[in-house]
């Protein structure tokens, strides 16, 4: 073996051996998450991106989010230094902290020697000087179990740590077979494997009577009945519960009413609604009675994707008009081959066509920001893909601007102040539909899209949205605000 042979392989072993450091300081994170998670009720994360229950290599990439925000990389040894110091913080409130926004923080400081008085001046907030009182966990209920309902049973699942917050009691369903634990077994295979969203990590039983399942401990009643008159939840054990209902069947007030019975004292709709407060979590939930409101709703997917950008961009420019239109992924709506519809070209062949078709997203901006109202238009384009769709906006603005300060703005957002949750940045210019396919954000803001007219007063915005997961996402982030068991957060 020559020189140059020896040189290249010493460099290759050299690469390989800082790569399996770095894994085992992932792994050690990890460890230090999965602790926080259970002994102290503390979710940490990476840029929003949820690293509880993911191997080594993918928190390692998840570093390279970074980029997207912040000018300076990021390392395994920033995020591993900050969580030890978190670990260590006596009487810490359970909480939910980024961080990937407080290793940037400390970065920015120019003083990386110290991450317990950083972690302790940065957090302080967070730690009280008294007991900790545990969270009350609110009973939920699903009423339905299809694309929605099951994504909201993996997602409250996956999130119960210590108990906290939201607690699955019951799934509903108009029965389809009369063998009632055969059916209980098909809705458990679905909710176990997902063609979009994937396996469920965990384990699901289903009671030999077909009655429960239990699911990652979770004794979830099954619930078999023709309409919400039918059923009384205190039976069940069931009280002051929230009724999550992804069905799509009622859509007003009234018959939305019909569930607040016994054991039961919100109602949330997982659609646009009709005389009801109409939702978008990090925008408008303020706005909520909860003394006096007990039915509303998390408005649309697309109302989540597009309200959260459009504030931004009229807190800051101001819009005078502007139109909306939405690639969207073929829903269960549609026909899969050509049939009756009672709607539309929707009866059309929904994996084989794209279909142009109404939606409702730019009259409901309205009623999330009442200053847009007939500001708005929208179409939509459904098309053949069962999951991800993109949104593009283009707005007219009061003030002229340019491509730069678009980004900047939006990439602000998107790391401080109050939709943080709510918006992803992406500078890829790789960036396709399958990439978001899991996001918890409720759109993935396309930078390198951005365009802007010659006179700076035309926007043309475009965003990814898992119109799924992310919607859902939504859904429990609402959920866990009516309930009042949020956790105190750093983000």
């Amino acid at each position: 073996m020559d020189n140059k042979e020896m040189l290249i392989r010493n460099q290759t072993d050299v690469a390989l051996k800082d790569w399996r450091e770095k894994e085992k300081k992932a792994l050690e994170l990890l460890r230090i998450v999965g602790d926080l998670r259970f002994d102290k009720s503390i979710e940490l994360s990476l840029f929003r991106q949820s690293i509880y229950d993911a191997r080594p290599s993918e928190v390692l990439n998840d570093h390279l989010f970074a980029k997207n925000y912040v000018k300076q990389p990021i390392s395994i040894d920033h995020t591993l230094q900050l969580a030890l110091a978190i670990q260590q913080l006596e009487s810490l409130q359970p909480a939910k902290i980024d961080l990937g926004k407080l290793a940037a923080e400390w970065l920015d400081t120019g003083k990386t020697d110290n991450a317990d008085a950083f972690v302790a001046d940065r957090l302080g907030d967070l730690v009280t000087t008294g007991e900790i009182t545990p969270l009350e966990p609110k009973d939920v209920v699903l009423y339905g179990f299809g694309r929605i309902g099951r994504l909201a049973a993996r997602r409250i699942i996956e999130q119960t740590g210590k108990g906290e917050q939201l607690r699955l009691k019951a799934i509903v369903l108009r029965p389809k077979l009369k063998d009632l634990r055969e059916e209980s077994l098909k809705r458990a295979a679905l909710l176990s494997k997902d063609t979009v969203h994937g396996k469920f990590r965990g384990i699901i039983k289903v009671s030999e009577d077909g009655k429960e399942l239990i699911i990652n401990g979770n004794k979830v009643q099954m619930i078999y009945a023709g309409s919400p008159d039918d059923i009384d939840y205190t039976t069940y054990g069931i009280k002051n519960a929230l009724v999550i209902d992804n069905t799509g069947v009622w859509r007003d007030k009234e018959a939305l009413s019909q569930h607040l019975r016994p054991g039961i004292d919100q109602v949330m709709l997982t659609a646009p609604g009709k005389g009801i407060p109409n939702i978008v979590f990090g925008v408008n939930q303020n706005d909520l009675n909860l003394a006096q409101d007990k039915v509303f709703c998390a408005a649309s997917c697309t109302t989540n994707a597009i309200v959260p950008i459009i504030k931004t961009i009229d807190d800051q420019y101001g819009i005078e008009k502007g139109h909306i239109e939405t690639i969207h992924a073929y829903t269960s709506d549609q026909n899969l081959l050509d049939n009756f519809h009672k709607k539309p070209r929707r009866g059309r062949g929904a994996a084989t066509n794209m279909v142009l078709t109404t939606t409702g997203a730019a009259v409901a901006v309205a009623k999330v920001l009442p200053k847009l109202a007939g500001k708005l238009t929208g179409n939509s384009v459904r098309v053949p893909t069962p999951n991800v769709s993109l949104v593009i906006i283009n707005l007219t603005i009061k003030e002229a601007t340019n491509v730069e300060n678009v980004n900047n703005l939006l990439r602000e957002a998107a790391l401080h102040g109050d939709l943080v949750e709510q918006l992803h940045y992406s500078t890829s210019t790789e960036y396709v539909s399958s990439q978001a396919v899991g996001m918890t954000s409720t759109s993935v803001i396309d930078a390198p899209s951005t365009i802007i007219s010659e006179d700076g007063k035309s926007v043309t915005l475009y965003a990814w949205y898992d119109n799924e997961f992310g919607y859902t996402c939504q859904v429990i982030r609402l959920a866990k605000h009516v309930a009042k068991v949020r956790r105190g957060v750093y983000y």
